[in-house]
């Protein structure tokens, strides 16, 4: 699948800035975060006035396509500036076809653990946008397995894995024994046990992301504060999303907390918006920023993010950073505690990231014919 010049164009030019200059040396892993697991064809619409009613037709004002799954984890880390490898296993359709040709060529993601499988179509999800929030319907089918590369994992820096109660996943394992940092995040419990013992590859991880929900009633606890405290006992750094509230976290380490307020946004769709709020930490992370830094700027890209289609391709690139933080420093009566809050982007973002592309977005169909 060779790109041609706009495509490679758009590749280099989505991280014009890179979070780790100053600490890049000669002897560091060849990647600087790894990641795998399944890549869907997401169908977003948005522009819905309520939820669809059963035996009615409704009419969305918008639509977009773009790659989803875990590819919007690989592209948001990739688009602030992370050398990124994805392992993921891409069906020989077209779909599979589109979201390998975004992600490698398009994002600069490294896709040389992934793989091809003949025959095999790829997952897709339609997700319906209302109301702030959104529904999705998913089909796919379980690829055939297939024993993974001496060299995979790949050494790297980190890893961010989402954890399965009651299931290990021997990756994570292998990628810590390799000196990987793994930032873990975890979905719905949906046995109801909400054991901490069922996440038993929390114990290779160095931050715990949930939500307040699930951050609660893996503890026991009232509040998320409480439960982010409570979550230390496990996991060195517990970050507990707030919603509209921002975020919560504790290093349990140095006794560190930070708690960030959410920006207020018009959003659009939220599709993977969580997904993008774990990648800016990680960023902030592997830049040894102070913690209340990496909150802020986790909550900025999410922020960012749902303000497009689609999850992967809505992901913020550091244009569209530099761009908020000049708009946010022009406008009148700005509160100065919420600039000081954002003042470390001043030494991050150039006046001009001189970027000569725009980054993609999800668009209503795909297939259309770019011209080089």
């Amino acid at each position: 699948m060779a790109g041609g010049p706009y495509r490679r164009a758009q590749a280099a030019a989505s991280a014009q800035v890179d979070p780790l200059a100053g600490l890049r040396t000669p002897a560091d892993p060849p990647w600087d975060v790894y990641l795998t697991g399944t890549v869907f064809l997401d169908i977003i619409f948005t522009g819905l006035d309520s939820a669809p009613v059963r035996g009615t037709e409704s009419w969305a004002r918008g639509m977009g396509s773009s790659p989803g799954g875990v590819a919007n984890m690989a592209t948001a880390l990739a688009r602030l500036g992370l050398k990124t490898s994805l392992a993921a296993a891409f069906g020989d359709d077209h779909y599979g076809e589109y979201c390998w040709d975004a992600l490698e060529h398009g994002e600069g993601i490294d896709l040389s653990p992934s793989r091809t499988v003949p025959g095999w179509h790829s997952p897709v999800t339609v997700s319906m946008a209302y109301e702030g929030e959104r529904t999705m319907v998913s089909h796919g089918h379980e690829p055939p397995p297939e024993e993974p590369a001496p060299d995979c994992p790949p050494r790297a820096r980190a890893a961010v894995a989402s954890l399965v109660p009651g299931t290990r996943a021997p990756w994570i394992a292998q990628a810590a024994s390799k000196g990987a940092r793994i930032f873990a995040d975890v979905g719905w419990d949906d046995t109801g046990a909400w054991d901490l013992a069922g996440l038993a590859d929390l114990e290779h991880c160095e931050a715990f992301l949930p939500n307040a929900q699930e951050a609660m009633r893996y503890t026991g606890a009232e509040s998320p504060r409480e439960a982010a405290h409570a979550l230390t006992e496990h996991v060195p750094v517990a970050v507990v999303t707030l919603g509209a509230e921002g975020a919560y976290a504790v290093d349990g380490r140095t006794g560190e907390t930070a708690v960030v307020p959410a920006i207020a946004v018009e959003a659009l769709d939220p599709t993977g918006a969580g997904d993008v709020f774990v990648a800016g930490f990680v960023a902030g992370t592997l830049a040894d920023w102070p913690l209340a830094d990496r909150l802020a700027f986790a909550g900025l890209t999410a922020a960012l993010s749902v303000q497009e289609f689609g999850g992967s391709l809505s992901a913020p690139g550091w244009a569209e950073i530099g761009a908020w933080w000049r708009q946010v420093q022009s406008l009148e009566q700005q509160d100065p505690e919420a600039l000081r809050r954002y003042a470390f982007l001043a030494d991050l973002v150039p006046e001009d990231v001189g970027r000569p592309w725009p980054l993609r977005r999800a668009v209503p169909t795909i297939g259309f014919r770019r011209s080089a």
